[in-house]
């Protein structure tokens, strides 16, 4: 399925690269700043995954495995040589059996004798070829494993696409943690003040105790977030070193201009119909689908005659008396047929097991299906909604400025009272880490978005990296 304009002949997925990566319009304008030696990008991060990854590496092992289904089903349609040899040591008697000596220089000559016996050694060897002449069922059974090859393809480019999410979003949780750490401290700090500040007209008698209370109470909880947030962004940095095999110290942040675009093309139903053509869960099952269709195919195919070609030729040589001959070589051609009548049953229980599979192959397909088209529809309609929020929660960060400047303005005044001015100082860092939050989401869910259109590409991880902003790392830290 291709998706363009009247005048615009660039297939579907290539624009979605194009125009739908994170910072398609803007990157040109962007000046990135030199990464010190020491930093870590999400292309790094990502690199690292590729290489340490279990699940990925998992996952290219059992296509390797599944891949060697197709030369084994083929070996079914062609020739098979055996060769085979024998070499025995024989001692054989004659009972009862009575010959009369010939030899007028022995001391017996002329008398009747027990027939010796001998001991000898035979030689034989034989070669066969065959070669399946007729033969539908070992050629219905090539064409499944095949398909069945192509669905394990798929699942490894599914599973290769996940990889690239979990990286991006392993990462981003490192970050989001940053930006709440900070804002923790920053409201820390301010409520520290605000304490002091307190005290200080309590001790001359402007303010009650219960606004000393008050401020104590909110000084504890901030540092109950910020040591809280320590925490967290270790286990982070921790879930992103299990994830990539390396143990980093510090992260490139993402800058400031990255830009929060609408996906394009903006049409929803354009999103589905490539979930529905190009997602690889849907390519993997759909394989599987056919794969059980013509599985099914060879076990009806089964009750079907076979012939089969062979050339065999033997040797026999023997060290002992043959009525033929001491040595004997025999060639034979033939050609056989094989029509299986009944076989207890098995091949008809076989034809039904895999109507069964194939009935289930088509409800797993349909599953599929809806489920991407739930996912898609779902995720444009949350991108389209993360694009607003981060413009709304940058606005909502001057208002919350303006609020707590006019609540500190009427404290002064005596018009409200610290509970107030606390409030409004919590509102700012709220406001301030949700715009913050709000931008690793539109990156997650675009992301998202594109893996299940089936587009997302290691160039998107590209596209992302172009805006690292190594200028204030996130450090780890601590023990």
């Amino acid at each position: 399925m291709k998706f363009s304009h009247p005048m615009d002949k660039t297939p579907f997925r290539a624009r979605l690269r194009i125009r739908a990566s994170i910072g398609a319009f803007a990157a040109a304008a962007l000046t990135l700043l030199a990464a010190p030696a020491f930093a870590v990008d999400i292309a790094d991060a990502y690199a690292h995954a590729q290489q340490n990854d279990p699940v990925l590496s998992a996952a290219q092992a059992g296509y390797r495995a599944n891949r060697e289904m197709v030369p084994q089903a083929r070996a079914g349609l062609l020739p098979k040589i055996n060769l085979g040899g024998t070499l025995s040591r024989n001692k054989r008697s004659f009972p009862g059996a009575v010959v009369q000596d010939t030899d007028p220089m022995s001391p017996t000559f002329g008398r009747m004798m027990d027939l010796p016996s001998q001991t000898y050694t035979d030689r034989a060897y034989q070669a066969q070829l065959n070669q399946p002449v007729v033969n539908v069922s070992a050629w219905f059974d090539l064409k499944s494993a095949t398909s069945r090859v192509q669905a394990a393809e798929a699942a490894l480019n599914a599973t290769s696409q996940n990889l690239i999410v979990r990286v991006v979003q392993a990462y981003l949780n490192v970050l989001r943690t940053q930006d709440r750490l900070e804002a923790a401290e920053a409201q820390e700090t301010a409520v520290g003040r605000q304490l002091e500040q307190v005290q200080q007209r309590f001790e001359v008698g402007l303010v009650a105790i219960t606004d000393v209370l008050e401020a104590q109470a909110a000084f504890d909880n901030s540092a109950v977030a910020r040591i809280q947030a320590e925490g967290d962004l270790h286990v982070f940095f921790n879930a992103l070193a299990t994830l990539t095999g390396e143990d980093y110290q510090s992260l490139d942040r993402l800058a400031e201009a990255l830009p929060i675009i609408n996906p394009a093309p903006a049409d929803e139903q354009a999103w589905v119909d490539a979930a529905l053509d190009s997602n690889f869960n849907v390519l993997a099952a759909r394989a599987q689908l056919e794969a059980a269709n013509r599985n099914l195919a060879a076990r009806r195919a089964a009750h079907l005659p076979t012939v089969d070609g062979s050339i065999s030729h033997s040797y026999f040589h023997t060290g002992g008396l043959s009525f033929l001959g001491d040595k004997t070589e025999t060639t034979t051609y033939a050609l056989t047929l094989n029509l299986p009548i009944y076989q207890g049953g098995f091949t008809h229980s076989r034809r039904k097991e895999a109507r069964a599979l194939a009935d289930q192959a088509r409800d797993e397909l349909l599953n599929q299906q809806l489920t991407v088209t739930r996912d898609a529809r779902s995720l444009f309609q949350t991108v389209a909604t993360d694009v607003v929020r981060v413009g709304a929660r940058l606005k909502a960060i001057a208002s919350s400025q303006s609020a707590l400047e006019a609540t500190e303005t009427g404290y002064e005044v005596g018009t409200r009272n610290i509970v107030d001015v606390l409030q409004a100082q919590q509102r700012l860092y709220a406001s301030q880490f949700d715009y913050a939050d709000s931008r690793y989401n539109y990156v997650i869910d675009l992301m998202a978005l594109k893996q299940v259109a089936g587009a997302l590409v290691e160039e998107d991880v590209m596209e992302l990296n172009r805006f690292a902003d190594s200028s204030n790392p996130v450090l780890r830290g601590g023990p």
